[in-house]
């Protein structure tokens, strides 16, 4: 194993590690989503977030995000028949 990929390992190790509570990572994958962070707003994100919780986040963000499409079209079609 060479030293770059130790080092490789260890710093991986130290990103889970991080201490970032998973409502602050939830919070920045919401601004994610909406593409309107600030470009120093991003470079703490990376330099402090997990990025165990930035997936969960994500994942957990896209979820919500499909089940209000179906819900808004569920709620579109099931008013404009009732309305006919």
């Amino acid at each position: 194993m060479s030293k770059d990929e130790v080092k490789a390992g260890d710093d991986l190790k130290d990103a889970v590690a991080r201490p970032v509570s998973f409502w602050q990572t939830a919070r920045a994958v919401a601004w994610s989503f909406f593409g309107v962070r600030r470009g120093a707003d991003y470079e703490k994100d990376v330099a402090r977030l997990n990025p165990v919780h930035v997936i969960i986040a994500g994942v957990i963000g896209a979820a919500l995000f499909v089940l209000l499409l179906v819900l808004l079209v569920q709620w579109v079609i099931g008013s404009g028949v009732a309305g006919s």
